[in-house]
């Protein structure tokens, strides 16, 4: 990769103009204020919601207001120090650092603008629910569970910001929609209603004490956990229940779109531009849906014909919701098959990627209290989480383009990626890009075409699908959040053109009216990608290397689509200036021949 950063200098990007200073200088200013910013930014934030992360942390995040501010104040700060530095006076490396940076921080402070924290969760996905992961993060030794205990003790603080920032949200009209509210709470009485602290799912740390504690201390700390749990957990779960049920559903909004929120038109274009690292309005967004809504339709179409089902589009897919061939009998036997078709990929993927990473990843079931309402899985870094909730909802024939989106080569094995390579770059660049990271994953699915994964035209159709549900996102969120849209069309739109359980498409539906934009970067980064590998293609003909090719894409971790994009360019030219070479070797050694 080395090799292509000359290329990079031709990166295109807008920044404030400023003063030319030498490389050095520029590099070593640009490394100041990034280093500082980001060390601030790990001291400020506790990454509650991670289970990567060391467990020596004894507070919550600070979420209120004043926390806000004064974040923002710094984050501002950063862009003004940035806007002193001349983007062509850096090294090419840092060319690179500069243009994934300086998007990261507009995003941030851009966020706390629109006072995107007083909306501090979605139909998906909430601050409750996310310190589940807690219990994930490595415990080894006594001060490590005293560090826990300390986080649990500071729930309640914690929860009272969050309602505080909730209820200045309510008095403005931005708040979740009520229409997507129903039942969300049942995460919190799981909570909430808890008789025995031990049944909670913050007990699971004290269950599996390492043995180097003594067993005396290992009381102790239990002792300490069941306190915390049962006197600061529990009442602030209990009491957050209350104001969910009493104040924020009966005065949430009952509008739908992001935009008929005070200030929403902002709100909207600012999660657009974050979660797809692109400049399109909504209405060019909803056009690109419906062209591959069409393009992806006609491919079904011809799926359907080759399995000789006799009858039309909607009959096959009701065909495809009720018949019990397509589904698991048990929990069990839908994490078998999606480890059996993780291990078929296994064998395949050495011939389409050329650099693997060490670490590998486990399959575990959603959690029961957030399954009803999660997606049907979620990969990341060493995990691939597969909903068993409601099995008659969980079709066979999508599982195999579900596993290579999650886990491998999608999510897990980019996140494995990035994990093996944080040294390598500063620690910014760990963060997640959704339009980079779905886009990869939403690809790998069509990958999965050339290993030969799809063994069945209703494994096909299944991928189809999934291709087409994520089209038809970038339809229903525009059509809600900027044209309007009642939940009822999205719920037909999403219904007619996939073969998705109802249950998965009114769990689908409702992320994305509660969660504007970030249903719109899987499709997107997956487009550019494509286009990528066809430009690829077509410019190296018969010297494409598809290993080579998705090296690059995975080389740098997540990176804004314009980045990858330049960086893709880069590796073509430098591609194809190497061909050229190796070419021109033999016949310049044969003219010099006596």
């Amino acid at each position: 990769m080395k090799r292509l950063l000359p290329a990079l200098l031709t990166l295109l990007f807008l920044f404030a103009p400023a003063a030319w200073a030498e490389p050095g200088d520029a590099d070593a200013a640009f490394q100041a204020i990034h280093e500082k910013e980001w060390a601030w930014r790990q001291a400020e934030f506790s990454h509650d919601d991670e289970d990567t992360v060391a467990a020596a942390d004894r507070r919550l995040t600070d979420v209120g207001a004043e926390a806000q501010a004064r974040r923002l104040r710094m984050w501002e700060g950063v862009l003004r120090e940035l806007d002193a530095i001349d983007p062509e006076a850096l090294s090419p490396e840092n060319q690179v650092n500069l243009a994934v940076y300086r998007p990261q921080i507009e995003h941030l402070a851009a966020s706390i603008r629109v006072r995107a924290y007083e909306m501090p969760f979605n139909s998906d996905s909430s601050f409750w629910a996310n310190l589940g992961f807690m219990t994930r993060r490595p415990f080894a030794d006594a001060d490590d569970y005293r560090a826990y205990a300390a986080r649990l003790r500071d729930v309640p603080r914690y929860f009272d910001q969050h309602i505080a920032n909730m209820r200045a949200g309510l008095a403005r009209g931005f708040s979740v929609p009520r229409a997507v509210l129903e039942g969300r709470d049942v995460s919190i009485a799981a909570v909430a209603e808890l008789e025995d602290p031990e049944q909670s799912n913050f007990w699971t740390p004290y269950a599996r004490m390492p043995a180097s504690i003594p067993a005396a201390e290992q009381e102790a700390l239990r002792a300490e956990g069941r306190a915390a749990i049962r006197d600061a957990v529990v009442p602030a779960f209990a009491g957050l229940l209350s104001f969910f049920r009493e104040e924020y559903v009966p005065q949430a909004r009952t509008t739908l779109a992001a935009e008929a929120m005070p200030g929403g038109e902002a709100f909207y274009r600012q999660q657009i531009r974050e979660y797809t690292t692109l400049d399109l309005s909504p209405e060019e967004i909803h056009a690109i849906g419906l062209e591959e809504v069409a393009r992806i339709r006609a491919e079904m179409d011809a799926v359907i014909e080759e399995t000789g089902f006799d009858g039309d589009f909607a009959a096959f897919l009701e065909f495809l919701r009720t018949d019990p061939q397509f589904y698991a009998r048990t929990p069990e036997e839908l994490l078998h098959r999606a480890a059996w078709i993780a291990k078929r990929v296994d064998g395949e993927i050495g011939k389409f990627i050329g650099t693997l990473p060490r670490g590998r990843f486990t399959i575990v079931p959603v959690p029961p209290e957030i399954a009803p309402y999660w997606t049907a899985g979620r990969g990341g870094r060493g995990t691939y989480w597969l909903n068993t909730y409601d099995l008659p909802s969980r079709p066979l024939y999508n599982l195999p383009a579900l596993t290579l989106h999650e886990a491998e080569p999608g999510h897990a094995l980019q996140g494995a990626l990035v994990a093996e390579r944080e040294d390598e770059w500063p620690g910014f660049r760990g963060e997640y890009i959704s339009a980079y990271g779905e886009g990869w994953a939403l690809y790998t699915e069509k990958l999965g075409q050339e290993m030969g994964i799809y063994e069945t035209p209703y494994e096909e159709f299944g991928r189809l699908t999934y291709e087409m549900w994520r089209a038809a996102r970038l339809v229903i969120d525009t059509g809600v959040h900027h044209k309007g849209w009642s939940r009822d069309q999205a719920l037909a739109f999403l219904r007619d053109n996939t073969a998705l359980s109802e249950h998965e498409v009114t769990t689908e539906v409702d992320r994305y009216i509660s969660w504007p934009a970030q249903a719109l970067s899987y499709k997107l980064g997956e487009i550019a990608i494509v286009g990528l590998r066809e430009e690829a293609e077509r410019e190296l003909g018969a010297k494409f290397d598809i290993k080579a090719f998705h090296d690059a894409v995975l080389a740098q971790g997540a990176v804004p689509i314009p980045v990858l994009e330049s960086q893709i360019r880069a590796f073509i030219a430098e591609s194809k200036a190497a061909a050229t070479e190796a070419e021109a070797g033999p016949a310049t050694e044969r003219q010099q021949a006596p």
